[in-house]
C-alpha cells in the first residue's frame, strides 16, 4: 500500500509543491513538483487567491491523502514574516477545507533529515532531494523544499510505523 504525501514550502511570491509516494516499507517516490508562482497578481491579497485556488487544484489532481508544511521561521523582516505567516495560513486552508492531516515542520527538522545537519544551505537540499528521488538536473529551490519537507515527514511516518506509535506522538515527544 502507497501514501501519497503533499509537501508545501508557504512563500509569498512562490510556493513550492512537491509530491511523494511513500510504499509500505518507507521508500519514496517522486510523483511531482512545481513551484506556484504568485508573482503575476497584483496586489497581495489576490496572491493569496492564487495560492488557495492554485493548491486546491493540485490536491484535487494529485489527491495526497496526508500534507506536511513547513512552519514559519522568525524573518528579520517583520512585513516578510507576516506575509509568509498569511501564505502559510491560505496553504492550510486549501488543505483543512478538504479534512486532510497536516504535519508541521521546522526548517531544522528538514534540514537534519534530508542532509544529516540543521544548518544545511538550500544547495545541499536541492542536492540531497535530488539523489534521494533519483531526479536528474537542478531543482528549482522551493519545489526542491517542499519535495524536502515530504521526505521529512515520510521519515517520520516510517520511524512512527516501525515503533507503533502515532506520527503526531512521535513528533511531538522530541
Amino acid at each position: 500500500m502507497r501514501t501519497r504525501i503533499l509537501g508545501i514550502d508557504p512563500g509569498s511570491q512562490r510556493t513550492g509543491i512537491g509530491i511523494i509516494d511513500v510504499d509500505a516499507a518507507g521508500r519514496t517516490h517522486h510523483v511531482y513538483h512545481a513551484p506556484l508562482v504568485l508573482l503575476g497578481a497584483e496586489d497581495f491579497p489576490r496572491r493569496l487567491k492564487l495560492l488557495l485556488q492554485g493548491l486546491s487544484e493540485i490536491i484535487e489532481t494529485w489527491r495526497p491523502q496526508e500534507v506536511a508544511i513547513e512552519k514559519v521561521f522568525m524573518a528579520r523582516n517583520p512585513d516578510s514574516a507576516l506575509k509568509l505567516g498569511q501564505a502559510r495560513g491560505a496553504a492550510m486552508s486549501a488543505v483543512v477545507l478538504r479534512d486532510l492531516p497536516v504535519h508541521e515542520y521546522a526548517a531544522k527538522e528538514i534540514k537534519l533529515a534530508v542532509v544529516g545537519r540543521g544548518g544545511a544551505e538550500k544547495a545541499q537540499i536541492q542536492h540531497m532531494v535530488g539523489i534521494m528521488l533519483n531526479l536528474k538536473g537542478k531543482l528549482q529551490a522551493d519545489a526542491a523544499d517542499a519535495l524536502a519537507v515530504a521526505i521529512t515527514h515520510a521519515h517520520v511516518r516510517a520511524t512512527a510505523n516501525r515503533i507503533g506509535v502515532d506520527v503526531r506522538a512521535a513528533w511531538s515527544r522530541k
